[in-house]
């Protein structure tokens, strides 16, 4: 068969499997696993060691994946390191720093070399090779991951000094792990060769890392003019890729030429190329929000990509031998995270509290030490691919272990902000209604119709709550908990925000944190601040389109918008939460529901589920239901009794 066919065909059998990676890999998630994880387990299942489905010979026709994630991953990092959000905290963040870089290095270095007789791996290398192995594994130990991170202070909204000395370090540490990384490389390779590290060898190292510097700049100046064309995004985001990954066909071309010709292979680092360029768009370019924009856009695809072909092309057939080397380089690095954090943070005059936990938020790995291991693998094939698998062995590991020790650091420091629990019902919906005018009026009189106790909260001290019979007017000076303990906002079944938005972002912060309410319902002023409230976990009302989405309805499905909107004479819907243990676990079929009553569907710990007859209710799930207005407010009254 032609080659070129087998590689067409292996490309298109390994997208099939990528595809599914990515679904498979959320129901990791879903049990609390990284997504990293998921994408390992489903490259290592459809490997060439358990089902076959990717052939061996991916880890030389498939590096071509390899080499576009890598530049990626590189644009990545560099583009986290944005020198204007780390100046309040830059002395701890430097000497941090600087303490897990040397401490980290020496210490994991020295330990792999003088524990090489408890780890079966290196008993078969040579000195050399051993030699080797220690210094790129106190590389890669360094490194960690600005992605989980970032994921993980987003979760808990998490905001103090601690949080972003931590986002700060990690960060630059990704940095200047991949400049270290490259010139270690290139020395390992120089003691793989037999070649003596003299003064030449030394400049000629230097030279290679000085071009590649040189190289970083270049293909800046090429980002920024790609950034600048007024062509499709689309087609912008592509040649952002491909421009990374013409680097590392660059690096081939000149390794392949300087090899046959000077006698000496020149190797410049793609890796310090891609993370110096994206670092100069992020912190010295106008085009920074559009760069940043591009590489979130297109993580999710490559990622998946590159871990699932990660797991593929481990040579799984040797870890059932190697599992002691995985564990003692686990507590290697541990220990050394542990050492480094403590000796940076009292170099930075940090609190005690800070220096005993500060190793915590550092144990995570993901992208740039799995990328760094496939480098080794590919750079030294003779031991290499064995090396990889312990290493990515031990980021799955540090993957599990590390998010929950970052968690439990924000809130030891106490700037962890975790969603508020909220109150148990209390048998009376409350609402309250943030702003006075027409349109928050209309919606209270609607809601005390419906059999809703509503207050509506304004700064307006002019106003004489007797203009607004029926409705209660609470007058408020400033927004803050206080006032919302005020308006008794922890027996709220619902809060409207109808101010400015930056008002309404205050509220909603102080009502996540403290209150605790589910449904927070805002009136968005200008689109681009609707991820905020986004984040927030609040239903966001765009009035620019609302309108456009309401006709939009009407004309593909008028019925089901006239249900929704209450236009239907004498019939409504309702979401109803499930509170009445004597029907908990019941089948529907098996409960008397009014014959003018349809459930439409059940939502269950934030995923909706589609009901039948044998679908089982739960305490806690919220009901959509239609029907009659009658019968609705007798279910309510079924469903919220808890006796």
């Amino acid at each position: 068969m032609n080659i070129d066919v087998e590689i067409v065909t292996l490309i298109g059998g390994f997208a099939i499997v990528a595809i599914a990676s990515s679904h498979i890999a959320r129901l990791f998630q879903k049990i609390h696993f990284p997504l990293i994880t998921g994408l390992l387990f489903v490259g290592i299942i459809c490997g060439p060691f358990v089902l076959g489905l990717i052939p061996i010979s991916a880890r030389v026709n498939l590096n071509f994946i390899s080499d576009i994630a890598l530049s990626y991953i590189a644009f990545a990092a560099g583009s986290e390191l944005y020198l204007k959000e780390l100046r309040s905290r830059f002395k701890s963040i430097k000497w941090i720093t600087a303490g897990q870089l040397i401490v980290t290095f020496l210490f994991s270095g020295i330990l792999i070399y003088v524990l090489q007789d408890f780890v079966p791996f290196l008993r078969d290398l040579t000195d050399d090779q051993k030699t080797i192995v220690a210094l790129l594994s106190g590389v890669i130990f360094i490194a960690r991951s600005p992605a989980s991170a970032i994921a993980v202070i987003n979760e808990v909204r998490a905001k103090g000094p601690f949080t972003r000395t931590v986002l700060g370090v990690t960060v630059l540490k990704d940095f200047i792990v991949i400049i270290m990384f490259a010139i270690i490389l290139s020395v390992s390779i120089a003691i793989d060769q037999g070649e003596a590290i003299r003064f030449s060898g030394i400049m000629m190292v230097l030279l290679e890392v000085l071009v590649s510097f040189l190289l970083g700049f270049v293909l800046y100046k090429v980002l920024g003019f790609l950034l600048s064309l007024r062509i499709n995004y689309d087609l912008k985001r592509f040649l952002i890729l491909f421009s990374g990954y013409s680097i590392y066909l660059l690096f081939y071309f000149v390794k392949e030429y300087s090899g046959a010709n000077w006698g000496h292979a020149f190797m410049i680092e793609p890796l310090l190329i891609c993370i110096i360029a994206s670092f100069m768009v992020t912190n010295f370019s106008k085009t920074r929000p559009e760069f940043l924009k591009i590489l979130k856009d297109s993580g999710r695809p490559i990622y998946v990509a590159f871990f699932t072909l990660a797991g593929a092309v481990l040579a799984i057939d040797v870890l059932s031998t190697f599992w002691i080397a995985t564990v003692v380089f686990f507590l290697i690095r541990l220990a050394s995270i542990m050492v480094g954090a403590y000796v940076g943070g009292v170099m930075a005059g940090d609190s005690k509290l800070y220096n005993r936990i500060g190793w915590m938020p550092y144990v995570t790995q993901a992208g740039v030490g799995l990328g760094l291991a496939l480098i080794v693998a590919r750079t030294f094939p003779e031991w290499g691919f064995q090396f990889a698998t312990i290493i990515t062995s031990m980021i799955v590991v540090n993957q599990v272990i590390g998010p929950p020790l970052f968690k439990w650091s924000l809130n030891l420091v106490k700037e962890a902000k975790p969603r508020a629990a909220a109150a148990e019902f209390d048998g009376v919906r409350d609402a309250i209604i943030f702003g006075l005018e027409s349109q928050s009026v209309a919606l209270a009189r609607q809601l005390v119709e419906n059999g809703w106790e509503v207050k509506i909260a304004t700064f307006k001290q002019e106003v004489d709550p007797l203009d607004y019979p029926g409705l209660n007017i609470q007058k408020i000076s400033a927004i803050n908990l206080e006032c919302l303990n005020g308006l008794d906002a922890q027996l709220s079944e619902a809060i409207v925000l109808m101010l400015t938005d930056d008002e309404n972002l205050v509220l909603a912060e102080l009502i996540y944190e403290n209150v605790g309410t589910k449904d927070v319902v805002v009136r968005l002023n200008h689109h681009y601040n609707f991820e905020k409230f986004h984040k927030l976990g609040a239903l966001v009302v765009d009035p620019s389109t609302a309108i456009v989405s309401l006709l939009d309805h009407f004309v593909r499905s008028p019925q089901a918008a006239s249900l929704l909107l209450g236009l239907q004479s004498g019939q409504d819907t309702m979401d109803l939460e499930m509170l009445n243990t004597d029907l908990h676990g019941i089948p529907l079929r098996d409960i008397r529901l009014p014959a003018d009553i349809i459930i439409l569907s059940v939502m269950r710990a934030g995923q909706m589920i589609i009901t039948h007859g044998y679908t089982r209710l739960r305490l806690g799930d919220v009901i959509t239901i239609v029907g009659s207005r009658e019968s609705l407010k007798n279910l309510q009254l079924r469903f919220d009794n808890k006796e």
